[in-house]
């Protein structure tokens, strides 16, 4: 664009001195030429611009980390003049976001699409936008921007591993006595009826005694007395560690037909830990257990135990938003959520703390009659020089709990797949002592 422009300033330079100097016919054609392509190619421009226009669609506004998100490009040439070239420019946040292309020679009234595949290596939110587009005239002379805000947001959720299972001792997760409480929603256990009030859902109307009393009378529900599942993610500040890492962009070849690649989490404590604790949610939603959640990073953040779709959906979208910023210990967040837990159920914590908070946590659980199951994460091998696990490690294991570490580049499909049987092998007799089976 430059060098047009200075193409089209010495014409004129040129014809205007020589018209001024000579006064010869030649010099003249050269200053009303400059002229007349200055002008026309202004006009192209503008006017290409003014119908220029772009969509962008996605099938999907929710993906895990690891995952290809595949987005549509639409460009429209609305005008009824041919644009020389028509350049998009996807502005996304996302990390190594693609959708970037220049179309050549769109003509009038015609539309471009184009796929575009981003390998997704973040966890969060990011707006899919803006997108700038911008054309010109075929001389380089002028350029005409249009920024399009963004519409719509994509949640990347952390990366889930495939867990065979997990520790289900005799005792440890399936027990539990009834609970005497009142639900919001539907259980299979029903503890009678009441008089309908205003915001009662219509599928909790019991018709036959409605109609029996002659007006309108809902059910009542009472929680589930199968034990519970909590998962205690400790997001505390001065526990974390991380590793300066680098990830190498993947080629538009290498993700071709959906192709995905191989992902590998960063060597972060908190990454590990989030994941750790999405793959358990997913492993026992779908085992049809009450999972509730609570953790206390940027926010204090609570989900009470529910065994819904619905509610691995809520904890996952907590987890693309979590950061390492809290300042509440495992031990206070433990605390202050064991006490609506009912006995019986279990209590996952993962931590890669290797202070005696982590013991009072347990200690706490124990005395509350709950079952403590502890995910470590080796933060040596992430990078830390604190104090090494096997003392932390040992003391759980006299207090009868099972742990499990993480290392840094551990399989974690592997590690907590095969936890189960090795505590099971080896410890199984400590589960068998008065301590558990109150």
């Amino acid at each position: 664009m430059r060098s047009g422009r200075i193409l089209l300033a010495l014409l004129l330079l040129i014809g205007v001195v020589g018209v001024l100097t000579t006064g010869a016919a030649i010099y003249s054609r050269f200053m009303y030429l400059s002229l007349l392509l200055g002008i026309g190619s202004w006009i192209w421009t503008h006017w290409t611009a003014r119908g220029m226009g772009l969509q962008r669609f996605s099938r999907l506004q929710r993906a895990n980390v690891g995952d290809i998100f595949e987005e549509h490009f639409e460009v429209a040439n609305n005008s009824r003049v041919i644009a020389p070239w028509i350049e998009v420019y996807n502005q996304s946040p996302i990390p190594f976001v693609s959708g970037s292309r220049l179309f050549t020679f769109v003509v009038g009234r015609q539309k471009r699409t184009h796929l575009a595949r981003t390998w997704l290596t973040r966890r969060g939110g990011f707006p899919l936008g803006p997108t700038r587009i911008s054309t010109g005239d075929p001389f380089g002379l002028f350029r005409v921007s249009k920024d399009i805000p963004a519409s719509q947001t994509l949640i990347v959720l952390p990366m889930i591993f495939e867990i065979k299972s997990f520790l289900f001792p005799p005792g440890l997760l399936p027990g539990g006595q009834v609970i005497r409480r009142k639900s919001p929603d539907i259980t299979p256990h029903a503890a009678g009826v009441r008089e309908y009030v205003h915001g009662d859902a219509m599928k909790r109307i019991h018709w036959p005694t409605s109609i029996r009393r002659n007006h309108l009378m809902v059910k009542e529900f009472e929680q589930d007395p199968q034990a519970e599942v909590w998962l205690y993610l400790d997001s505390q500040r001065d526990v974390h560690i991380e590793r300066p890492y680098l990830f190498d962009e993947v080629t538009v070849e290498a993700m071709m037909f959906g192709k995905r690649p191989k992902f590998q989490l960063p060597p972060s404590t908190l990454e590990y830990a989030i994941s750790i604790t999405a793959s358990l949610a997913h492993y026992f939603v779908e085992r049809r257990r009450a999972v509730g959640y609570a953790s206390a990073g940027q926010t204090f953040t609570v989900h009470p135990a529910d065994r819904s779709e619905r509610q691995e959906a809520k904890i996952l979208e907590t987890l693309a938003f979590v950061e390492a910023n809290g300042s509440l210990s495992i031990a206070a967040l433990v605390a202050a959520q064991s006490s609506q837990m009912p006995q019986g159920s279990s209590a996952v914590i993962i931590t890669p703390s290797t202070r005696p908070d982590l013991l009072f946590a347990v200690d706490d659980l124990q005395r509350r009659y709950l079952r403590p199951v502890v995910v470590l994460l080796d933060a040596v091998s992430f990078g830390g020089k604190g104090a090494a696990t096997e003392g932390l490690v040992r003391a759980l294991r006299e207090r009868r709990v099972p742990v499990c570490v993480v290392a840094c580049n551990a399989n974690l499909s592997q590690v907590l797949s095969e936890f189960s049987s090795d505590f099971i092998s080896q410890d199984m007799r400590t589960w068998q002592t008065h301590v558990l089976s109150q």
